[in-house]
């Protein structure tokens, strides 16, 4: 008699941006994106548009083995409702230990939720390819130094009290910082293509939030190196599939 088959392991896609046009066209959305980034076959992933108000319910937090928090357009200091549901929803998920990771935006908040700082980026606008550090290694069995998309203007201050700094950069003083086995926190992008990184450029370059200089130079810099979006992806589904 064979055994039962192992449950199908759940997880929650917690949006923080809507889609964008060339997104929507070129992936169908951006959950298409995350799911081809750090999903596996076999799996279920719910999306949650927490952009939007809608959120899990309490009580099925229980029966999802992980959570994800994309990056967004807003402040992850801000006060719009959304975002401060979403801050006491990361702390029920901590206070669960439940296993919660951070990309951009979804890192700050995460930082901001659990205790830590988050605020304009002091040395301004981080966009194209970026070679991070690691200083606490040992956490994730990587490479001591891996290239990532970037795209933010907001950076972490000062990470939780319980937190390690996992990765810095010569940008980014807190590229990726760590909560035990069940939190971690990412600036950058492990999930962009670089199409979908020049969609944006075009995007904040026509709409006036980024210099035409810098537009440019970060497209020079991914159009001669390449992330290292294989052993990204492979650190966020061991973080997310281990224990």
């Amino acid at each position: 008699m064979k055994g039962s088959p192992p449950p199908t392991k759940r997880y929650a896609l917690l949006m923080a941006a809507r889609d964008s046009d060339y997104v929507k066209k070129a992936y169908g959305g951006y959950f298409n994106v995350f799911f081809a980034a750090f999903g596996e076959k076999g799996e279920r992933w719910d999306l949650f548009r927490v952009v939007d108000g809608e959120f899990p319910d309490v009580d099925d937090l229980h029966g999802y083995d992980g959570f994800v928090v994309s990056g967004s357009p807003y402040d992850a200091y801000g006060n719009d409702e959304w975002i401060l549901e979403l801050c006491f929803l990361l702390k029920t998920l901590d206070f669960m230990k439940k296993k919660v990771l951070g990309i951009c935006f979804g890192h700050q908040v995460l930082c901001r939720a659990l205790g830590g700082k988050v605020g304009k980026a002091v040395n301004g606008w981080d966009i194209g390819l970026r070679r991070v550090e690691m200083v606490e290694d040992d956490l994730m069995q990587a490479p001591p130094s891996l290239s990532i998309i970037e795209c933010h203007q907001d950076e972490v201050w000062e990470v939780p009290p319980a937190a390690k700094v996992v990765a810095v950069s010569e940008k980014t003083g807190v590229e990726m910082f760590a909560i035990g086995g069940h939190i971690l926190g990412i600036q950058g992008h492990p999930e962009y293509t670089k199409d979908i990184l020049f969609s944006i450029i075009d995007r904040l370059l026509n709409d006036g939030f980024i210099e035409r200089e810098l537009a440019e130079k970060a497209k020079s810099g991914l159009e001669v190196d390449e992330p290292d979006r294989n052993r990204w992806e492979k650190i966020c589904r061991d973080f997310l599939k281990e224990g």
